[in-house]
């Protein structure tokens, strides 16, 4: 039986980074580890800060359609952690309204002036489809709509 969102929500708390993929000016396929800075109430959305002089806001706003890679640690039992993928459609925000709701203190390591650094963007990514492998159990998540 395929996992609710609220399973997968709940394999994913422990995970604070994953790796966001996105279509490079070439057509090639261009990756980089990403801090969801640990919002797991995951609903099917995630966001991540980045700066708009980047690559990757460059090849999202050539192509929205974006990876996210997830995945849990080994467990103590030498077994292999959880692993979700989920393809999104990406939107660039440039609101500091938005900006501060998904703020969380340890981004400063990153964007000194907070919310107020020059250039900031924020990426929505909103899940298309979100597909899991836990251990022998694998499936795709039903997503409403």
């Amino acid at each position: 039986m395929p996992k609710s969102i609220q399973q997968v929500s709940d394999m994913m708390q422990e995970i604070d980074f994953c790796m966001l993929v996105s279509r490079a000016q070439d057509g090639s396929l261009a990756g980089r580890p990403m801090s969801n800075n640990q919002q797991v109430g995951y609903e099917g959305t995630s966001y991540y800060f980045t700066s708009d002089d980047t690559r990757m806001v460059d090849d999202v706003k050539r192509d929205a359609s974006i990876g996210l890679t997830y995945r849990t640690p080994s467990g103590p039992d030498g077994k292999p952690g959880t692993f979700i993928h989920v393809e999104a459609e990406a939107k660039l925000i440039r609101d500091k309204d938005v900006f501060e709701q998904h703020w969380v203190e340890d981004l400063e390591r990153w964007f000194q002036q907070g919310v107020d650094t020059p250039g900031l963007v924020l990426i929505e990514a909103r899940a298309k489809r979100i597909h899991y492998w836990a251990g022998e159990d694998e499936g795709e998540v039903q997503l409403p709509g």
